[in-house]
């Protein structure tokens, strides 16, 4: 999990607290506008109960040369804290926080509204954040957007968090991913990092079951080497722009000419289809070494993997009379 608790110091300055916290059962919640002075932030505190006096625990403020040390945003303070409890809260910047789970394989447009929520801000204005070229470039992602570039994780960010903010938090988690051993796996395959995110994002869309991660990946790879169409249903879904629950010839046709659509197109696609977990993404740096092209999903998930189009044909014959 990751902790961001975006805030803003009384001189209104953006920033971001070291941890936030989730709220206790017996806190008392008080909000702390930003550039709220001493007395004003105890006037907050006195009238939510924290403490007996604004004016004293103003002047206990400037006793202790904390004026400019403490931070805004929405806090929850044990209803039996101390000053010295309370004034060190406030310093740290601990306000709530709340936690926005990414699952693996999500888009741009299905990550939008979850950051929405905790930010407090349109689904639409965080997609056209998320698609902006200057943000993209400024975060140092191989763009020319964020999908794929955010890391699927649990993280906390602060009520009302500004959404650059959040998208910020995710992409460096996402580039902290890449230590030098794994650029050095991806060199070694023949990949840039964002061929080798778009390949872990077809592998994620692709994989039902964590083990046979690296054996798609080697499929697709093997595929790549001998110049074979990939052939890949989840980006012809992209390039559709929506699901479909069974994907029809004359639904590839639809988008023939379209960039993403790997029955028409050789190699990989422009880039990302959704965002890949780090476990996708490990096992597409270190694939199986198999001869495999082909697969065919089982009705539970799993998959047939074979060598021959013969081979193809007869595992999805036999898929079909199983189920």
């Amino acid at each position: 999990m990751l902790t961001l608790a975006g805030c803003s110091a009384p001189g209104g300055q953006a920033g971001a607290a070291p941890d936030g916290a989730a709220e206790a059962a017996d806190s008392i919640r008080v909000n702390i506008p930003a550039g709220a002075s001493a007395l004003a932030i105890g006037s907050a505190l006195h009238d939510a109960g924290l403490v007996r006096t604004a004016r004293g625990f103003a002047l206990y403020v400037r006793l202790r040369g904390a004026q400019s040390d403490l931070k805004s945003g929405q806090y929850g303070i044990p209803a039996a804290a101390g000053w010295d409890d309370i004034l060190e809260q406030l310093r740290r910047g601990q306000v709530l926080t709340e936690a926005v789970t990414i699952p693996e394989g999500l888009t741009l447009r299905e990550i939008a509204p979850r950051l929405a929520e905790v930010s407090g801000v349109t689904a639409d204005s965080v997609l056209a954040l998320a698609r902006s070229p200057d943000l993209t470039s400024r975060l140092g992602v191989p763009g020319p957007t964020l999908e794929g570039y955010l890391l699927p994780e649990t993280y906390r960010f602060a009520e009302g968090v500004d959404p650059e903010t959040v998208l910020r938090a995710m992409a460096t988690a996402y580039l902290d991913f890449w230590t030098p051993e794994r650029r050095a796996l991806a060199d070694s395959l023949g990949l840039d990092e964002r061929e080798l995110v778009t390949l872990a994002s077809i592998v994620e869309e692709e994989a039902r079951r964590p083990e046979e991660r690296s054996l798609i990946a080697s499929v697709y790879l093997n595929r790549l080497r001998i110049g074979m169409l990939l052939q890949a249903d989840p980006t012809v879904q992209y390039a559709l722009g929506a699901p479909r629950a069974r994907l029809l010839y004359r639904d590839i046709d639809s988008v023939a000419d379209n960039p993403y659509n790997t029955y028409t197109n050789p190699g990989l696609p422009p880039g990302p289809i959704s965002s890949p977990g780090s476990a996708t993404l490990d096992a597409t740096l270190r694939p199986e070494q198999a001869d495999f092209l082909y697969f065919v999903a089982r009705p539970d998930g799993s998959h047939v993997f074979t060598r021959t189009s013969r081979e193809h044909i007869n595992a999805k014959n036999r898929i079909r009379r199983e189920g």
